[in-house]
């Protein structure tokens, strides 16, 4: 057995690479990143392949290892060439991402370190990182400071712990849930939807509040449909509203909302993923206000803090809900309950295991300070309005909405032929182009296309160049 282990052991130490070889692979990773960096503004956006990174198959797993030169060649053809590049300012489709280098670095140090921020026995100073990172989300949208939260891999997972809150605070049981009521529109993200069915709440009698001009929830139907179903003997207990949704970037009036909920005692959940960090600037805490009244809030790094992708956040007014909802107990952890002075993120999250996130968030923030995270934010909400006034200027387009955040919606009518099938030839158009990427969706039975202006690296310029690639694409679909 002694020789089988040294046998084993002299294989395994291949996971353990000597500091020559270290330095030869971050080398070359470094060489292919720096260069990718150099390069951005003028790597497309979006790029269409026949094989759509197909060649990745052709390398599969085997026994034996293979150098670092041959699989960066395979990331860069496979990996980082087809597709949408969410890297680029130039994405300005659905919610652009960030990938802020500083969280690079993080990222880096966390997966070297691998400290365990799942329990604070095993990581107090990780625990500890994230909580505070917490505590600052908290108080910059105005949530007392008995609040907690977790940080997530994104919105989906934070709206799932929000409404579980939810329905644990209210002790709701399976025989309860089809007479229970949840309150949202159709402009919902549908990660609220896919935490309702699992969070076992479908059977819940689900009512879809009538929308505004603006596509926000209005708040007097709310409050009216509330009154009509207590008095069929119903239960009103969730309201979930949007703080910037993902259509039109709509923020529902959440002061309005917020009343309504303290009145008739019901949980008011919002998914503020996308919108709810412009809380940061002054004109986005007008536009937000009334978000701090809510029970749950959902705000993702990810997007409005500029982060990579899995980066996700969910605070609730008191902590003790969570708590509640989440704590669990096992014998083999028996060591991790003695003398904890904070609550460990896996007792109020789905999660256990899970990535050391904080440091990607908290290092940046300390690097560079909250400051360039707000003026970022301001910008895209400027670039925005600037849009939207700069494309009213073209003939032929029309507009949605003013935007609330940093989404505006448009289409182009022409003269002769289907609307809906000129702008779907001219998303597609602009796509194809590369240059910048831009997405679509169906408002009112139309075809609308969408501006999202949310990555750090989209800029005066970029936007610029849209409205010349609109006007160019135009101009050849007439012809």
């Amino acid at each position: 057995m002694i020789e089988q282990i040294k046998r084993l052991e002299k294989i395994a130490l291949q996971l353990e690479p000597s500091s020559e070889q270290r330095a030869l692979l971050i080398d070359e990773v470094l060489k292919y990143s720096e260069d990718f960096l150099n390069r951005i503004y003028d790597i497309p956006a979006f790029i269409p392949t026949d094989d759509k990174g197909k060649a990745i198959l052709d390398s599969p797993i085997t026994e034996n290892g293979t150098d670092i030169d041959s699989l960066i060649k395979l990331i860069q053809h496979n990996i980082d060439r087809p597709g949408l590049n969410p890297a680029s300012g130039g994405h300005l489709g659905y919610i652009p991402g960030g990938g802020i280098y500083f969280s690079a670095l993080g990222d880096y140090l966390a997966a070297v370190m691998n400290r365990y921020a799942g329990i604070y026995f095993a990581g107090p100073g990780a625990v500890r990182m994230e909580h505070m990172l917490l505590d600052w989300m908290a108080e910059i949208v105005g949530y007392p400071k008995n609040a907690g939260g977790n940080l997530t891999s994104g919105g989906s997972i934070a709206n799932l712990v929000g409404i579980v809150a939810a329905r644990d605070e209210r002790a709701l049981k399976a025989k309860d849930f089809e007479k229970s009521v949840i309150y949202l529109t159709n402009q919902v993200h549908h990660s609220v939807d896919k935490a309702i069915r699992i969070a076992g709440l479908k059977e819940c009698i689900i009512r879809f509040v009538p929308l505004d001009k603006r596509y926000r929830m209005e708040a007097d139907s709310l409050e009216q449909t509330i009154v009509n179903d207590k008095k069929q003997g119903l239960n009103p207990f969730l309201i979930i509203a949007s703080a910037g949704t993902t259509d039109t970037g709509a923020v529902d009036p959440m002061e309005s909302i917020g009343q309504i909920a303290d009145k008739y005692n019901l949980w008011f959940h919002v998914d503020g993923a996308y919108g709810a960090f412009f809380v940061l600037c002054n004109e986005g805490k007008k536009i937000l206000k009334g978000m701090e009244k809510s029970d749950s809030l959902v705000m993702d790094p990810h997007k409005g803090l500029f982060l990579p992708y899995g980066s996700g956040a969910v605070l609730v007014r008191d902590r003790q809900k969570l708590f509640d909802a989440f704590w669990y107990q096992a014998n083999y952890m028996q060591d991790a309950l003695k003398g904890t002075e904070e609550l460990s993120p896996a007792d109020i999250s789905p999660e256990l295991t899970k990535h050391f996130r904080g440091l990607r968030l908290w290092l940046p923030l300390k690097l560079c300070g909250v400051a360039p995270f707000r003026a970022g934010l301001e910008e895209k909400l400027l670039l925005a309005r600037y849009f939207y006034e700069e494309i009213q200027k073209i003939n032929g387009f029309e507009v949605g909405p003013y935007p609330d955040l940093s989404v505006v919606t448009y289409r182009y009518i022409p003269k002769n032929g289907n609307a809906d099938e000129f702008n779907e030839k001219l998303v597609k158009a602009v796509q194809n182009d590369g240059r910048v990427f831009i997405s679509s969706t169906m408002l009112d039975g139309k075809f609308t296309l969408r501006l999202a202006v949310l990555s750090f690296r989209t800029h005066l310029a970029t936007i610029d160049l849209l409205l010349k690639i609109l006007k160019e694409k135009v101009n050849l679909l007439n012809n």
